[in-house]
C-alpha cells in the first residue's frame, strides 16, 4: 500500500514527462489532476487501514536492495509520517489545481509557459517528499531527501521573479550543504557501530551503546543539517529569497511540504535515535525556539512585500514546532505534529491568497495595494479568505492554530517555563503584522481611475475554500488530527524520559 503512495505520482510524472506526442494544456493539466487526486484518495485509503492503538510501524514493506552498502527498501508508517503525508498530498493538489497560469504571478521576464514540465515537476517533488516520509532506510531517506533538489531548484529558476537564478542557486547550495551533513551523520552512525546495515531499527539498536560524546556530535551534525532545511535561525537566510522570488505555488510546496522533512527529520532521527541526547541539549533548543518565534514576529512586521512577510512568519510559526519538539511530554509532541499539519495548511492558503493578489492587482507592496475589500471593483472574496488565514496564523480560538499552539504551550510549559511564556507573549506579534497586512490591503480606499481588477472565478477560489473549510473544522474538531498522533509520542517521550508511563494517559490528550 504504501509503495502505491509513491509510485503513483511517479509514474504519472514519467509519463507525462516521456509523452512522445505534444500535448495540449488542458489535456496535461487535467491528467496531473487525475493522478494527484488518485495518490490523495489513495492516502485516504491507507488511513482508514492505519491501527491507531498501534506504537510501531504500520504497513511495513522490505525489499533487499544493495546488500553490501546496507541500502534496502524498507518502508512504514506511524502517527508521525501519517499526517505529513496527508498533507503534502493535499498541498501537491491545491497546487496542481491551481493551475500553471493562475496564480503565478511571476515576472514577465520569466521564460513562456511549460505547463507540462512544470506538473512533471511538482508530481517528482510528491513522490521524493513521500518517499522521504516513509524511508525506514537512512541512506533510503537521504535520497528521497535529495532527490527534490533539482525539481525545486527548476521550480524557482524558471517560474520565478527577478532574482530568481539568485534564490534558485542560494537554496540549491544551503539544502545541497544540508544533505552532505545528515550523510556524514548517518555514515558515521553506520561505522561507528560496526556497520552491517543502515536500516532504522539497527542503527536505532547501535547508536545507543555509543559513548556519549559521540552522540553529542552526532546529533549536532543533525540538528545543523534538518535546521537548514526547516529553517532554524541563523540557519534561515535562504527561505526570505526563495519563498519570495518562487512563484506562489512553489511557495505553497516550499513551506508547505519542503520544510516538513526538517521538522519531521528533527524527530524521526533525532529524538527517535538520540533519546537521552535529546534531553541533554533541549534547554539550549528552548532558547533558539523562543529566538526562533520572537525573530520571524518582528522581522514580519518590517516587511513591505505581503509575500516576504509570509515567509517571515514561517520562520516564527517553526519556532512553535521545536517548542514542542524538545519539551519532552506527550501533549506537546502531539502539538508539535498538529503544528506541522496547521502551519502547512495555513501557510499554504496565504501563498495561495498572496498569488492571486498579485495575478489579478499587479503588486504585492502594501504602500500601493489598499481597498480590495470593496464589493464592486476590489477583491472582496480573496480579501474575505485573506482575513480569516491571518486569523487562523494568530491563533484564533476556534481555527487550528489556536489548539496546535495551545498543546504545545501547555505541554511545554512544565518542562521550560520561561521559554514558553516568551514564546506566548511572542505570539501577540503574530496579530500585529498581520493586521498591519490586512488593514493595508483589504481596507481603504481603491483609485477611482485604475482599480478595476479582474473578477476571481469560482474555480480559481476552490483550492482557497478547501483549505479553509479544513482550517475550520479542524480548529472546531482538532482530534481529527490528534488522534493519529498520540500513541507515537507517547512511545517516543517513554522512550526519551524514563518513568513517565504513568503520566502518559493523562496528559496525551488535550481537555
Amino acid at each position: 500500500m504504501l509503495s502505491i503512495l509513491i509510485g503513483l505520482p511517479l509514474f504519472g510524472s514519467l509519463v507525462l514527462g516521456l509523452w512522445p506526442k505534444k500535448m495540449d494544456g488542458k489535456w496535461v493539466r487535467w491528467s496531473a489532476v487525475a493522478v494527484m487526486s488518485a495518490a490523495l484518495i489513495w492516502s485516504i485509503v491507507v488511513l482508514l487501514h492505519f491501527d491507531l492503538n498501534a506504537t510501531g510501524m504500520q504497513l511495513s514493506e522490505y525489499v533487499p536492495w544493495i546488500q553490501p552498502l546496507g541500502l534496502s527498501y524498507s518502508l512504514g508508517m506511524d502517527g508521525l509520517s501519517l499526517p505529513l503525508i496527508l498533507l503534502t498530498n493535499l498541498l501537491s493538489w491545491v497546487v496542481i489545481v491551481g493551475g500553471v497560469g493562475k496564480i503565478m504571478g511571476h515576472d514577465t521576464s520569466t521564460p513562456p509557459d511549460r505547463s507540462r514540465l512544470f506538473y512533471v515537476l511538482v508530481l517528482l517533488v510528491n513522490a521524493g517528499v513521500t518517499a522521504g516520509l516513509l524511508a525506514q532506510n537512512l541512506l533510503l531517506f537521504i535520497i528521497c531527501y535529495e532527490l527534490e533538489l533539482i525539481p525545486f531548484y527548476l521550480l524557482i529558476v524558471i517560474w520565478g521573479g527577478k532574482q530568481r537564478e539568485y534564490a534558485a542557486t542560494k537554496f540549491l547550495i544551503y539544502t545541497a550543504i544540508s544533505g552532505v551533513i545528515i550523510l556524514v551523520a548517518f555514515l558515521a552512525m553506520g561505522w561507528l557501530g560496526e556497520f552491517s546495515s543502515f536500516d532504522y531499527g539497527d542503527i536505532e539498536s547501535k547508536v545507543s551503546g555509543l559513548p556519549q560524546i559521540t552522540q553529542l556530535v552526532l546529533l549536532t551534525l543533525l540538528i545543523i543539517g534538518f535546521g537548514i532545511k526547516v529553517p532554524f535561525v541563523p540557519l534561515h537566510s535562504w527561505l526570505p529569497d526563495a519563498y519570495v522570488e518562487a512563484s506562489s505555488p512553489v511557495a505553497i510546496l516550499l513551506g508547505g511540504v519542503l520544510s516538513k522533512l526538517g521538522t519531521y527529520g528533527l524527530v524521526r532521527f533525532c529524538l527517535g535515535l538520540f533519546p537521552e541526547t535529546w534531553a541533554l541539549v533541549s534547554p539550549g533548543l528552548s532558547i533558539l525556539a523562543a529566538v526562533c518565534v520572537a525573530y520571524g514576529s518582528i522581522t514580519a512586521i518590517a516587511q513591505k512585500d505581503i509575500k516576504r512577510m509570509v515567509a517571515y512568519s514561517s520562520i516564527g510559526h517553526m519556532g512553535y514546532v521545536l517548542l514542542g519538539m524538545i519539551a519532552l511530554t506527550p501533549l506537546a509532541l502531539v502539538g508539535a505534529i498538529s503544528q506541522m499539519v496547521s502551519h502547512g495548511l495555513i501557510l499554504a492558503l496565504l501563498f495561495y491568497l498572496v498569488g492571486i493578489i498579485e495575478a489579478k492587482v499587479g503588486t504585492r507592496e502594501l504602500n500601493v495595494l489598499n481597498g480590495l475589500l470593496n464589493p464592486l471593483r476590489g477583491l472582496p472574496s480573496i480579501s474575505a479568505l485573506l482575513i480569516f488565514g491571518g486569523m487562523a496564523s494568530a491563533g484564533i480560538p476556534g481555527l487550528i492554530g489556536f489548539i496546535a499552539e495551545f498543546m504545545v504551550f501547555q505541554g511545554s510549559f512544565q518542562t521550560f517555563p520561561i521559554p514558553t511564556l516568551l514564546c506566548v507573549i511572542t505570539s501577540g506579534l503574530t496579530a500585529v503584522y498581520f493586521i498591519i497586512m490586512i488593514n493595508r490591503t483589504c481596507f481603504g480606499k481603491l483609485d477611482n481611475y485604475t482599480a478595476y481588477y479582474p473578477k476571481v472565478t469560482w474555480s480559481e477560489q476552490l483550492p482557497a475554500l478547501i483549505l479553509s473549510g479544513l482550517i475550520l473544522f479542524l480548529g472546531v474538531q482538532p482530534t481529527w488530527v490528534v488522534r493519529w498522533s498520540e500513541k507515537t509520542a507517547a512511545t517516543m517521550v517513554i522512550a526519551t524520559v524514563p518513568g513517565v508511563e504513568q503520566q502518559v494517559a493523562l496528559n496525551s490528550t488535550p481537555p
